[in-house]
């Protein structure tokens, strides 16, 4: 997609007009709609469409316009004209016309400030999305035919400034997005890592651990959950070093299982095909790694992805079995489909005692659980910091990612007691089931001020409301986040 910003309208194709609520036309409306001698208000008058946000109303060829057709585009409140209200009106504009035969699209904020046009280009490019590598035969009314979409604002240099920075998060949205959608069989551990070896040429450091390495650190909690598949697990180190010379870095922490057969304690066959976007977490802090790369943070951060295959093979690991953690802990696995703790356990040990990082953040598609507690638009939020809790949350209804503090009390740290073993991988039954996979967690850190976020609810969407998140990957938690890095840590 390619985004323009352009000091006028000119000659259009499609021209989308803002409309607030109460049918007022916004920007340049006034004087088209006169242009037209009152088109633009007649057919709002002959339709429902009042300006409530992500909704449009198309106008045929109005007399008096250059432009073939008019798209009036409801934007909500003209009091509530915020950076969220900005990218639905854009997005919903992508939406409306991606598939008119149009190529061109012409979007007019020049009433919004040039900070605001830069979010109506970068709300397209995240709307625009389309995992489409695969289908060798579409039919050519199914594919989109805008190419170029035009942003009228009133100051071009300004927006385009503005622009850089969103344009390089909405390329690490959609590179989280790709990781997330791709097949099982073409997206393994290795493969991901080679991916993310890529993040090098935006400046990160990259690593990558194979099993030998893990071996030697004591990884036996990450080894014994991918030791049933032929796929070697990885360990992904990304560094970015944006900030001072020796200042303790913040890390986020990925799970990353790239397909999740529940191993020895098999899932049903029903729906299992999802199981490749359960390594949504590594995707979404490689995302992150991505963006504050790409706009060139000032902090220090580190990234570490946990990248392993969940396989029921003769060697897999079985319930019942103890391992040893990197930490010392041993842990009784009653379940092997309750991996992902279990791949976190040490990738959350080796972040906190190699890089002895200021707070841990980890992300994770963990339980089903989360979705019964919070349904299908909240993530979860676990934490032993009031300072990251507060931070996440005031990051989140900037970006339009919602989620929400859960407990973690420490009289349901029992549950996870096992009799045999330091630490057992599930709870008693399934009451608490997300509480007691945090508290598994935090016997991880350390006593490191941490948070962890379970995606499992927002990883992915189907039937999507939102027109900047088309249905099938989100890219969770990569907005979020570098929203949050951006207000409250960089230099």
């Amino acid at each position: 997609m390619k985004i323009e910003f352009v000091a006028s309208t000119g000659a259009a194709e499609i021209l989308a007009v803002l409309v607030n609520e109460g049918r007022a036309l916004a920007g340049a409306g006034a004087a088209l709609d006169q242009a037209s001698s009152g088109a633009l208000t007649k057919a709002m008058k002959n339709s429902r469409f009042n300006g409530a946000s992500n909704s449009s109303l198309n106008v045929a060829a109005p007399a008096g316009i250059d432009a073939n057709a008019v798209l009036l585009v409801g934007a909500g409140a003209q009091d509530k004209q915020d950076d969220l209200a900005v990218e639905t009106a854009a997005a919903a504009a992508y939406q409306a016309t991606k598939l008119s035969g149009a190529e061109v699209l012409t979007i007019d904020v020049s009433h919004l400030s040039p900070e605001l046009a830069a979010r109506a280009g970068f709300a397209v490019r995240l709307a625009a999305y389309r995992f489409a590598k695969y289908l060798t035969k579409q039919k050519a009314d199914k594919i989109p035919s805008v190419t170029t979409v035009r942003v009228v604002t009133s100051d071009v240099k300004a927006a385009e400034a503005a622009f850089g920075p969103l344009s390089a998060v909405a390329d690490a949205v959609l590179f989280s997005r790709d990781l997330v959608s791709e097949p099982a069989n073409i997206l393994y551990p290795a493969e991901f890592a080679r991916r993310v070896k890529e993040l090098e040429a935006l400046g990160a450091k990259v690593e990558i651990l194979g099993e030998a390495e893990m071996e030697k650190l004591g990884m036996g909690s990450l080894l014994g959950v991918g030791q049933g598949s032929v796929r070697e697990s990885q360990l992904a180190v990304i560094q970015w070093n944006g900030g001072k010379d020796g200042e303790a870095p913040i890390a986020f922490v990925g799970k990353g299982v790239c397909f999740d057969t529940g191993g020895i304690s098999l899932k049903p066959a029903d729906g299992m095909e999802e199981m490749k976007w359960d390594m949504g977490g590594a995707a979404a802090v490689a995302g992150l790694m991505h963006a504050l790369a790409g706009r060139k943070a000032k902090v220090n951060v580190v990234g570490v992805l946990g990248l392993v295959e969940n396989m029921p093979d003769g060697n897999a690991q079985r319930p019942g079995d103890v391992v040893t953690s990197m930490s010392g802990q041993t842990i009784e696995v009653l379940n092997t489909d309750a991996e992902g703790r279990l791949v976190l356990a040490d990738a959350l040990w080796y972040t906190q005692d190699r890089f002895k990082p200021k707070f841990m953040i980890d992300l994770a598609t963990l339980t089903g659980a989360i979705i019964i507690s919070l349904g299908l638009e909240y993530a979860g939020v676990f934490t032993n910091s009031d300072e990251l809790a507060a931070n996440i949350a005031d990051a989140g209804p900037k970006v339009g990612e919602k989620s929400w503090r859960m407990p973690i009390p420490a009289e349901y740290d029992r549950h996870i007691d096992s009799p045999i073993a330091d630490v057992k991988n599930m709870g008693n039954g399934r009451a608490g089931g997300s509480i007691t996979a945090a508290l598994f967690l935090q016997r991880f850190t350390n006593g490191v001020p941490w948070a962890h976020i379970d995606i499992a609810s927002t990883a992915w969407v189907k039937d999507s409301k939102n027109p900047t998140v088309p249905d099938g990957a989100v890219g969770y938690g990569v907005r979020l986040l570098d929203r949050m890095v951006a207000d409250h840590y960089e230099g």
